[in-house]
């Protein structure tokens, strides 16, 4: 397979992927190309797509490669969203997002303090929509559940990492809605999490637990 064969073939598989492919996943693919001619085919692909400006390029998100729509189109792609009736995240979902991004890990009472209001439907919404997920307890009376961002959290917003979050102060521009100030002053405020009190696993717990905890924490 030559040079323009492995990248058309890696520009197929770009195309009809749902989510991130990562470089370990095309190099087993194409083992007879190897890893240093895969990555720089990526590399060409992303070159030109930069060079002939379109509605789409490739990006790198969540430990993986993607073809996604250019930030310039965000106000297009929204109205014509919201025109066929698209479930978007409610401001209330983009504040919560917020707060357990930032100041993760975190429970749904710390949440909810941040907030000024009970934050517990909201964050079984976001569970629901895998933007988060359970981390562990935390070592207080009750034992509440932590929470993290998840892959399908950095999926979603374009971020290869989670230390890629912009300034909160910019989190703004990158979910394309104006957080109020408020908000963001009461996490910018926020104590760090002690992690003296953090008891974190990689077990995932099950949905009834998780939802029967929020049900205990609701007034």
């Amino acid at each position: 397979m030559d040079d323009n064969e492995l990248k058309s073939a890696l520009e197929a598989i770009l195309f009809v992927s749902n989510e991130p492919v990562r470089l370990d996943d095309l190099v087993e693919e194409f083992p007879e190309a190897g890893r240093e001619a895969v990555a720089a085919q990526l590399e060409e692909i992303r070159r030109v797509l930069d060079a002939n400006v379109g509605g789409f390029m490739l990006e790198q998100a969540a430990g993986g490669w993607r073809l996604a729509t250019r930030a310039e189109h965000d106000a297009v792609l929204r109205k014509y969203f919201a025109k066929k009736g698209e479930n978007r995240m409610s401001i209330a979902a983009l504040e919560t997002l917020a707060i357990i991004a930032y100041r993760q890990p975190i429970t749904a009472p710390e949440v909810s303090d941040i907030r000024g209001v009970n934050s517990t439907a909201v964050i079984r919404t976001l569970l629901e929509r895998r933007m988060i997920r359970v981390s562990g307890r935390k070592n207080v009376v009750g034992s509440p559940f932590l929470y993290r961002s998840t892959r399908e959290f950095l999926i979603h917003f374009g971020l290869n990492d989670i230390r890629d979050l912009p300034r909160l102060e910019e989190f703004g521009d990158l979910i394309g809605e104006n957080l109020n100030e408020d908000v963001v002053a009461a996490i910018n405020n926020a104590p760090q999490p002690d992690a003296s009190t953090i008891v974190e696993d990689e077990v995932t717990q099950v949905t009834e637990d998780v939802e029967s905890n929020l049900d205990d924490q609701r007034e």
